[in-house]
């Protein structure tokens, strides 16, 4: 869908307001906490890795990006091949006890936990707490005032056989596991009008348990709210949060933050196509009934008020990179585990990506050697140069929009040896790539690569090998990846056969703002 407008690096507009989104890339399913004067907020990463990004900020509005909690998916052999649709689904971030806590649930596995007592780690390997298919979305709960622990989570049709309800056990309070078989909290199967109800939050607000969920679709839904007198129920339901009059589709699905000063603020995604789900901040209030009222009288508000917080620098995750040291920064997630010595750091300029030997270079959608990053919201230009260090025929390295189709532009080693400009494309519906232009034979083996992505993620590609640059092919429109945004990606692959087949070397990853497309 082509929306407004996003700003170049945040939501800040400089004058003690803001513009949603705050977070203008896929940050999908996010969940916040606050420590101290500190906040933190995880987000989905589904099969890539590092997974669980970690970022913070001082204000809810400005963000950067610390870190990953979990260096590499468990089970190992689950995730040697891109998993992209399974994995970390829809994390809880929480502070309990001095250590933070994100629970999260794989539907093919059950529902895990990792633990740190500090956002830079160490992080604890995964703990299985819950075994089963088709257990997402998992939030715990310690209940300073009675001292237990509880544990709510979602149900996935596609493994479960069902949906649209949510399940609650008691939980050990160190976290390691559940105590009873679980009973159903909401049934939303017996409310009128609702569907797809997942995503729980749990928390315990003015004596009342209350559990912070979505419904209706990620696309189309809306935010609902259900309170209790006891963890049990019964629980009534509200919709708090919903599209109303505005363009922001689909509000739903976040967490609920309070600020040292005792201000309520609710942060939610929106699904935007290819760019993905987009973060929003929306201001909270509590109304003469004691129900939550997120936005403008529960429509998502674009610009308002910053939160009565000090100052804080105007920031955005990173995205461009340098590559200083050879190493990648933490934007950076391969589409899988990696594997040992798909890097090979050492001194100079540039990330040297090995040409990894696989029988499936044609299509990059299969190999877990696609080392990605999220597609910026807004017209934008991608560059990043590339040289190839590989004599190996059929060795190839370039930047890749990756999603159900993907288009890459790179360099190529022919079979009689010369260098060529490749630019290639997979429709969503095949199986292999096919050529988007005619391969280009260079003088040398170093090019500069460029992609002019328009606001609504159509891609126009382009190189410079020093004699100007020269545009390739069609547009390709950009495709969201089943739950995820487009990714950009770099990579560099050889066809099966024995031996190092050499490497590519990117330098200088750079995005920068553009016109909109003319």
């Amino acid at each position: 869908m082509t929306g407004p407008a996003v700003p170049e690096v945040t939501g800040d507009l400089g004058d003690g307001t803001y513009r949603n989104p705050v977070l203008a890339a896929d940050w999908s399913d996010p969940d916040v906490v606050r420590v101290g004067e500190d906040f933190y907020l995880t987000a989905s990463s589904f099969g890539r890795a590092p997974g669980l990004p970690l970022l913070h900020s001082r204000d809810l509005v400005n963000w950067t990006l610390v870190g990953h909690a979990l260096e590499r998916l468990e089970p190992e052999e689950a995730f040697a091949v891109p998993r992209h649709d399974r994995g970390v689904w829809a994390p809880s971030l929480r502070h309990h006890d001095g250590r933070f806590w994100i629970f999260w649930g794989d539907p093919d596995h059950g529902i895990f936990q990792v633990n740190s007592p500090a956002v830079e780690g160490p992080w604890s390997r995964p703990h299985l707490v819950k075994e089963g298919r088709g257990l997402i979305d998992a939030c715990p709960l310690w209940d300073a005032e009675t001292g237990e622990a509880y544990l709510v989570h979602g149900w996935a049709r596609s493994r479960a056989g069902f949906n649209n309800r949510l399940t609650g056990h008691r939980m050990r309070p160190d976290g390691t596991g559940v105590l009873d078989e679980g009973r159903t909290l909401v049934d939303a199967d017996l409310l009128p009008g609702w569907f797809t109800l997942e995503g729980p939050k749990l928390y315990r607000h003015d004596g009342r348990f209350w559990i912070l969920a979505p419904a209706g679709g990620v696309a189309t839904g809306w935010q609902g709210a259900f309170r209790s007198d006891t963890f049990s129920g019964p629980y009534e339901e509200r919709i708090v949060l919903s599209q109303g009059d505005t363009d922001v589709n689909g509000p739903h699905q976040g967490g609920w933050v309070r600020t040292g000063a005792g201000e309520d603020w609710f942060l939610h995604f929106q699904q935007t196509g290819a760019h993905g789900r987009l973060v929003h901040l929306q201001p909270m209030r509590w109304d003469a009934d004691g129900w939550p009222v997120p936005g403008d009288d529960g429509s998502p508000v674009r610009v308002h008020r910053k939160p009565a917080l000090p100052e804080a620098p105007v920031a955005r995750p990173a995205v461009d990179d340098s590559f200083p040291g050879g190493v990648h920064g933490p934007q950076w997630q391969w589409t899988a585990n990696p594997g040992p010595g798909w890097t090979d750091p050492r001194p100079g300029p540039g990330l040297r990506l090995a040409c990894v030997r696989t029988g499936r270079a044609d299509d990059l959608r299969t190999v877990p050697h696609v080392l990605t990053q999220r597609l910026p919201a807004g017209a934008r230009t991608v560059e990043v140069r590339l040289r190839l260090e590989s004599g190996a025929p059929g060795a190839r390295a370039g930047l890749v929009v990756l999603g159900d189709a993907y288009a890459w532009i790179g360099l190529e080693r022919a079979a009689d040896g010369r260098v060529l400009l490749a630019h290639r494309f997979a429709p969503g519906s095949a199986d292999r790539e096919r050529e988007a232009d005619r391969p280009r034979p260079l003088a040398g083996a170093e090019a500069l690569l460029r992609i002019e992505v328009t606001a609504d993620a159509r891609c126009r590609f382009s190189y410079d090998a020093g004699e100007g640059p020269v545009r390739l092919g069609p547009e390709f429109a950009a495709t969201p990846w089943r739950w995820v945004g487009a990714l950009l990606g770099l990579f560099a692959a050889a066809p099966g056969g024995e031996g190092h087949a050499g490497t590519g070397v990117f330098t200088d990853f750079r995005t920068r703002a553009t016109a909109t497309a003319r």
